[in-house]
């Protein structure tokens, strides 16, 4: 039972970008008229491969998980599906039980996972020994640290407890801004980036190891506000003020598509194995595009404004939610070594948030907009 690939283009074609259009009717699905060929820049990613089709035996996964930022809801998604797949989970989450990040999503959701057959624990990951006792995992995924003091214990105990594969769940902000996107597998990085010294670290110690780079990512428990921004101003009638031209690429994934692509890396090791992946999806979005597709999926208009951060003293990180500048990955690597296929589509996804952005009452939220109005008064802009 085995999936043999092999590559239809020997020649370098120029790189089709896939985009989501909300100028598209909706019967039109993007991907029909839209593609590229699976073409990695400077990896090392063999021209055929095989993967073995069936899961084998199952394994025992224990997940390092944070307890902060939008990277929790990935360890709370690849724990369901790992135990929708037959696997045991036992997902460690940073800090105490009791505190009141555990309020929040996706921890606030945790019942999901024990009522499955999973387990949780929560400490400090640095005596991981000393919380999970003498259970034995085969699989361990650090889904916390950002730097080697902080995931060295964890890969040191993982080495002497006999686990057989570590995987990593590092950034896509470790590339080096180009000006030739999108990043790709292989790409220089950039050298004082934390991430880097993790990943040689890892790549060292273990035989059998991997490490994901994820984007911006979306779904149900995702407790970083990322779509929510955009719908805080589209439903309050407000213009969506959007740095430089609006024309930026970006990534934005679906959580169900990274949590995917981690089980195929546990169910493959051999595959995975020595292999970094950009955990995204395998579209496109523009900025402008974003605040478009927010609206289609709210069923309001849109109001877009741009302006120059520079030109007005506004830093644009804590003004807008994505970095403004192409930042945009492809998942070649999973492609082609796991045969990884992602099965969301943004739109859809938008719909979905937007019912539960209702749902929770966050559209009749009384919410200061200050920043937005110092933009809006440098523009000459109404705010509504």
């Amino acid at each position: 039972n085995s999936l043999h690939f092999h590559p239809s283009i020997h020649a370098a074609f120029l790189l089709l970008i896939p985009l989501y259009s909300p100028l598209l009717p909706p019967c039109i699905h993007p991907e029909t008229t839209l593609f590229f060929p699976a073409l990695c820049r400077n990896s090392n990613v063999g021209s055929s491969f095989s993967i073995n089709a069936s899961t084998g035996s199952k394994k025992k996964v224990l997940i390092v998980n944070t307890n902060s930022g939008g990277h929790a809801v990935i360890g709370f998604y690849f724990a369901k599906e790992l135990l929708a797949s037959g696997h045991q989970v036992t997902v460690f989450t940073v800090g105490d039980e009791s505190s009141d990040k555990m309020k929040k999503p996706p921890f606030n959701r945790f019942s999901e996972i024990t009522s499955a057959g999973g387990k949780t624990v929560w400490g400090n990951p640095a005596e991981v020994g000393k919380v999970v006792g003498e259970e034995s995992f085969d699989v361990v995924l650090d889904n916390n640290g950002k730097d080697l003091e902080t995931v060295r214990p964890v890969v040191d105990w993982a080495k002497s407890s006999g686990v057989e594969q570590f995987l990593f769940i590092s950034s896509a902000g470790i590339y080096k801004p180009t000006d030739e996107p999108p990043h790709v597998e292989g790409d220089v990085v950039k050298a004082d980036a934390s991430h880097v010294a993790v990943e040689e670290y890892i790549s060292q110690t273990f035989s059998s190891w991997a490490s994901f780079r994820p984007q911006y990512m979306i779904g149900s428990g995702n407790n970083k506000d990322c779509e929510e921004w955009f719908f805080d101003r589209i439903v309050r009638d407000r213009p969506i003020p959007i740095p430089g031209s609006g024309m930026q690429l970006t990534n934005i994934s679906h959580v169900k598509d990274l949590s995917s692509m981690l089980t195929l890396a546990v169910e493959n090791p051999a595959s995975a194995s020595g292999n970094i992946f950009n955990c995204v999806s395998d579209r496109a979005v523009t900025l402008d595009g974003m605040a478009k597709l927010c609206a289609q999926a709210a069923g309001l208009p849109v109001k877009i404004v741009h302006y120059d951060p520079k030109a007005i003293g506004i830093d644009a990180k804590k003004a807008f939610p994505f970095r403004n500048m192409h930042f945009y990955a492809e998942p070649r690597a999973a492609k082609e070594i796991l045969g990884w296929k992602a099965s969301t589509y943004l739109p859809d996804d938008l719909k979905e948030r937007y019912e539960e952005y209702v749902k929770i009452g966050r559209d009749k939220k009384d919410i200061k907009f200050e920043l937005d109005d110092k933009i809006l008064e440098a523009l000459k802009a109404p705010a509504a």
